[in-house]
């Protein structure tokens, strides 16, 4: 195995286990669960991840149990008995596969318009009334939540973490990230609330730390609770929550104080920098910034970023010489891979072994796989 690699593939504590290598399988939508129940079908496709190396599975986003959570069809929940009786089947196979697995905890915010499954009655909930980017001016605004409203989404993400924990997940992952419900309260284009939980920055984060600490409470001290942040936005691609190191500090050191054991920075390519003078990308920063563990991703193993996919255009792989370096200089500490395993489930094992002419490349048809 050439040297170079071999960084990918130490061993990493995550809670009470240890993955085997650095290497995530980053959450993505796949709308392949009717009814919000994961299916034997879905258990087989993370097993087939795991079974190509992907030391760690984290879930398409599951919804939690809030009427406003959902926005797209037969994605998966995180709660009622049927849904984690599938949950547990998923959990199984993956670690039978000898990989670790968490689900990441979703509410989609003002991306919610009326007519949307499982209950089109139902329209969006915000922090406040302004129609998501996604949308328009055509959009309909959502319900700015109150003081009770958030507090009960706050306990139906808290409720979602115990359920993982019931089912044998290894961690949660908090979707903090793409301009959904928790995005939302943390950007200001979004957030216009005049209350505790909107103006300034600090007031801003106030949703998503007591959330967190919510998470923290339901699951105790030593299971592991991730949280993905973006500064893209669905919707507002040059999106941005913060500016300059000195923001991005204001914005993570609370969020590690509630209770972040991992930061997932989500970027469209990781090997871009974040800021002027400094080639550290957004996981590298928040690495430096809070002395956390981080997950990078974004175009991992791939020529292009995922905008393509949704145009009908493929992406061929790509040497990871630039990533194995950073992750030498442990500028991050692992590693989520999205198209590229969705393309070949044996990627990790692959790239292990060096065969990366053997790697297939990423096609629309590959899609329909998610």
């Amino acid at each position: 195995m050439n040297i170079h690699t071999e960084t990918l593939f130490r061993p990493f504590p995550f809670g009470p286990t240890t993955l085997w290598n650095r290497i995530v399988m980053a959450p993505m939508t796949r709308s392949h669960s009717p009814g919000g129940i994961p299916t034997s079908d879905v258990a087989s496709y993370y097993r087939k991840r795991a079974e190509g190396g992907a030391a760690l599975i984290i879930t398409e986003g599951t919804v939690v149990e809030h009427p406003g959570s959902n926005g797209y069809p037969a994605v998966p929940r995180i709660y009622g008995d049927d849904a984690l009786k599938g949950w547990r089947q998923v959990v199984e196979e993956v670690h039978h596969a000898g990989s670790a697995i968490i689900p990441q905890l979703w509410h989609v915010g003002s991306v919610r318009q009326p007519g949307m499954e499982p209950d089109p009655s139902v329209g969006g909930f915000g922090p406040s009334a302004v129609p998501h980017p996604t949308h328009g001016e055509t959009g309909i605004p959502p319900m700015a939540l109150g003081d009770d409203g958030i507090g009960t989404v706050i306990e139906a993400f808290a409720q979602g973490a115990a359920n993982a924990r019931s089912v044998g997940f290894d961690g949660v992952e908090i979707h903090g990230a793409h301009g959904y419900l928790v995005d939302q309260f943390l950007w200001e284009k979004t957030n216009r609330r005049t209350d505790g939980y909107g103006g300034s920055l600090e007031h801003r984060l106030r949703f998503a730390t007591e959330l967190i600490g919510a998470v923290r409470a339901a699951v105790g001290p030593e299971f592991p609770v991730v949280f993905r942040f973006s500064q893209w936005k669905m919707g507002d691609y040059r999106g941005k929550l913060v500016r300059d190191p000195q923001e991005l500090e204001a914005l993570l050191i609370p969020l590690a104080e509630a209770g972040v054991d991992i930061f997932h920075a989500s970027t469209r390519t990781y090997w871009k920098p974040e800021f002027k003078d400094s080639h550290l990308n957004l996981a590298g920063w928040t690495r430096k910034i809070t002395g956390r563990p981080t997950i990078t991703v974004g175009s991992v193993g791939l020529d292009s970023d995922f905008l393509g996919a949704f145009m009908g255009k493929g992406a061929d792989p790509m040497g990871i010489e630039n990533l194995l370096e950073r992750l030498e200089r442990d500028e991050f500490d692992l590693v989520a891979v999205g198209r590229a395993l969705i393309a070949d489930p044996q990627w990790p094992t692959k790239v292990q072994k060096g065969h990366f002419d053997d790697i297939k490349p990423f096609t629309p048809e590959a899609l329909a796989t998610l």
